[in-house]
């Protein structure tokens, strides 16, 4: 992939830059902002009966929160300690108690009454427990009966029947890994993973045009690049610790570029609580702000590219890096002449900003010798997610910002568990090392010594549908099993969730704590299995981060619950109890010997099985991916992709609508009010114009609502794209349709119409039949 080596740390610079205060007011005095002295202290006085052992996990362990890589309390792009409210706020998950027995065994509707984020705080599960038909409560149940429960159920149906998920949730490569292959081993390639809801089309993306699955470049390549681009990325509120990496860069002149439906604060201004400068009087991290319409980030990276051509009529090389792409670019002179095909008119309807506001990026981007795009979920949960992708691909391509440094793709993941998912072959469509194709198979085959199957595997929102499949279908879904995870907070539709869920036989829900999910009924049996946490597991474990960092967390002395178990183990007693004539194929005895296969398994990981002790890490890939231009496709050139515009029609008046995270990490929430910008979970945040066109004031009870569902809040203003609407999620998840995909990676899409109304005229004229009518015209303009 590359021969630069990752160089290690760098010094941020400590004498103070006034050009970037926020304001002059010490902490941020009268401000809506975080507080992160407070927020510290709160995480202090919750773990106070564990205060040791959080200790040790935080100085000791890789971070279970978000991908960037936090190795104790160090990383390595910046020297200097690192820590963040995101990590503190999970801290609890790894020190909690477990549950009381009078509140785990107490009748299921008390338990339904409480909220998730009530669940979790009664503490861990802490043993194996299972719920019937009609039965009021949960029961103990023996590891033994349990497991054998679950294996004869597998035995009994066929390995289309069954399928397995893992979530993000502090899961390690070990275990991802060792689920792959047992999923295999017992004849089923349906196994998915939570990047099918995040970055899914990342990875699909940059595989068709780079020819890479991951970020091409570091972190380290923000601090000294000409232009940072954040595309539908909130790294401020879902990845704090990158704050610091901005304030790197804004500190070597680097431009920072916003580009979002919603002004976000977060990402305007920030009190990063690490730097004493930044704590006291904030630090601007924006330059620049494109608000584009939701959905309209294809329209308007058109429109980048269209002023670049139209430069290039008038002086060849100002804007297209033609050495670079001669040498080493596929489709140059296809994507010009697709690109000039476009309408201004219609790329600025599609995009939501006029031909001369992109001008100005084009330009900005034009005269940069380097830049980084960086992006998140705004690009990525859309039916055309793979296509928004492969649009910021071709933006680097045309530029030659991509295989050197200060340049490259990256795509920020939230979670510290989830880019090794895939690359450790808990994905339907691939293996560990690639993907799922005959030669692929073969190597791996070889390996594991036995056959894997050829059939596609599910998705997870197929998996979920195919419950309601006619009983004698052959992928009629009857045993499902989940570790971690809450479908009922993270898919669209919760009510067709829970009714898929309820018509499963057989769910298995391997975790630490209870959920909601947790709770609903099965057609059999609901069994749950208590999990260890990471900084648990025997023999440590190890995290994949953004930057392709492997860093090892070593197992971390301290209280356990008693009947937990590893992850990795749990699937191995099942895999011998389902065939146990092939247990010599699937064994594990320790973490040591998986990391030693995963090197055989996964090239890339070469060097995985030399992780042993605290601190160790190693990059794989090297330091930039497509080093010196040359990607790792067929001909070794990327892949320009000429990339049609969305349909994007709504009605006159009605809103294009997306959801948003506040203080959260994924579907964990922390706090009712958004630190950013004091919004409750329930508030519709809409431009203040939108609002005043509809007869609509600031804190009127509103409602949102399509053929889908209906979402009741409160009007909140902020600087949103007119004709935008954002709501939280999960809340917001009602008015989002089910069973819509995204074609090439499968990620459902969270974005969709709605009409807004007060909630007087709407609640006032429902019952007359109202609503239908007005949804039939939203219906018939989006067919």
């Amino acid at each position: 992939m590359g021969n630069t080596k990752h160089t290690g740390p760098i010094k941020l610079s400590k004498k103070p830059d006034p050009s970037l205060w926020v304001s002059s007011i010490p902490f941020g005095l009268g401000k809506i902002k975080p507080h992160h002295l407070r927020d510290t202290m709160k995480v202090v006085w919750e773990n106070k009966d564990n205060l040791p052992y959080a200790t040790r996990i935080l100085t000791q362990g890789v971070c279970d929160g978000c991908a960037l890589g936090v190795s104790g309390l160090k990383d390595q792009t910046l020297t200097g300690p690192h820590l963040c409210t995101t990590r503190l706020n999970i801290l609890r998950l790894n020190t909690m108690k477990s549950i009381n027995k009078e509140i785990l065994h107490a009748d299921i509707d008390e338990l339904k009454e409480r909220s998730s984020t009530e669940l979790r705080e009664l503490g861990r599960i802490p043993y194996p427990l299972i719920r019937k038909p009609g039965e009021r409560r949960f029961s103990r149940l023996s590891w033994e009966d349990a497991m054998t429960l679950i294996a004869n159920k597998y035995k009994a149906i066929q390995p289309k029947q069954a399928a397995f998920y893992l979530t993000s949730r502090g899961i390690t490569n070990e275990s991802y890994y060792t689920a792959a292959k047992v999923a295999r081993f017992l004849g089923t390639n349906n196994i998915d993973n939570a990047s099918r809801i995040c970055h899914s089309p990342s990875k699909t993306a940059l595989s068709r045009s780079l020819g890479i699955g991951a970020s091409s470049c570091n972190y380290k390549d923000w601090i000294g690049t000409d232009v940072l681009v954040f595309w539908g990325s909130v790294a401020a509120n879902n990845q704090p610790v990158s704050t610091k990496y901005m304030y790197a860069a804004k500190r070597k002149g680097t431009k920072i570029i916003i580009i979002n439906p919603y002004h976000e604060p977060a990402m305007d201004q920030y009190w990063i609580p690490s730097i004493t400068e930044s704590a006291l009087f904030g630090t601007k991290i924006a330059d620049d702000v494109f608000q584009v319409n939701i959905g309209g980030d294809i329209a308007f990276m058109h429109g980048i590219m269209k002023h670049w051509f139209a430069m290039e009529e008038e002086e060849h090389g100002s804007a297209i890096d033609h050495s670079f792409v001669k040498e080493h670019v596929n489709g140059y002179e296809q994507l010009r002449a697709f690109v000039q095909h476009f309408d201004w008119k219609q790329l600025e309807a599609s995009a939501g900003i006029s031909k001369e506001r992109i001008k100005e990026l084009a330009v900005l981007l034009a005269r940069s010798t380097s830049a980084v795009f960086v992006w998140s979920m705004g690009l990525t949960q859309h039916r055309f997610g793979t296509d928004n992708v492969s649009q910021v691909a071709n933006l680097a391509l045309l530029r030659g910002f991509i295989g050197r440094e200060h340049c490259g793709v990256m795509p920020i993941r939230g979670h510290s568990g989830v880019q090794g998912s895939g690359e450790m072959g808990a994905d339907p469509f691939v293996l560990p090392g690639g993907n799922m194709n005959e030669e692929n198979r073969t190597r791996v085959e070889n390996i594991w010594g036995f056959p894997i199957p050829e059939w596609q595997g599910d998705i997870v929102g197929v998996s979920l549908e195919n419950a309601l499949l006619p009983e004698e279908h052959e992928r009629k879904l009857k045993l499902y099993y989940m570790s971690g995870g809450n479908f009922l907070e993270t898919m669209p539709d919760p009510d067709f969730v829970q009714q898929c869920l309820k018509n499963i036989e057989v769910r298995v829900h391997q975790d630490i704590i209870l959920n909601s999910s947790t709770l609903v009924d099965a057609k059999e049996a609901v069994v749950v299995l208590p999990a260890m946490t990471r900084y648990e597991q025997p023999g440590g474990g190890t995290s994949t981060s953004t930057e392709r960092m492997v860093y090892y967390s070593p197992e971390i002395k301290g209280p356990r619950i008693e009947e937990a178990r590893a992850e990795w183990e749990i699937y191995v007693d099942l895999a011998k109890r389902v065939i146990p004539e092939k247990t010599e194929l699937i064994n594990f005895s320790n973490a040591t010997e998986i990391r030693e296969e995963i090197a055989q398994a996964a090239p890339n990981y070469d060097g995985i099985q030399h992780l042993k002790k605290k601190g160790d890490v190693f990059q794989w890939g090297g330091a930039w991916l497509c080093e010196g231009g040359i990607c790792p496709t067929k001909d070794g050139k990327g892949n320009l992709i000429a990339i049609e515009l969305p349909e994007l029609r709504k009605p006159e008046g009605h809103f294009y609508v997306t959801t948003r995270r506040g203080k959260q990490f994924n579907s964990m929430i922390y706090s009712d009010t958004d630190p950013f910008n004091d919004a409750d979970r329930y508030d519709i945040l809409m431009n203040h114009e939108d609002g005043e066109s509809h007869g609509i004031s600031e804190g009127d009870a509103i409602v949102a609502f399509n053929q889908f569902g209906s979402f009741t809040g409160r009007a909140k203003f902020v600087p949103l794209k007119n004709g935008n609407i954002e709501v939280h999620w999960p809340e917001g998840n009602v008015l989002i349709p089910k069973g819509v995909y995204e074609a090439e990676a499968g990620i459902p899409e969270y974005n969709t119409s709605v009409i807004v109304e007060k909630a007087e005229t709407y609640f006032a004229h429902k019952d007359t039949k109202y609503a239908e009518k007005r949804m039939e015209e939203l219906e018939t303009e989006m067919t």
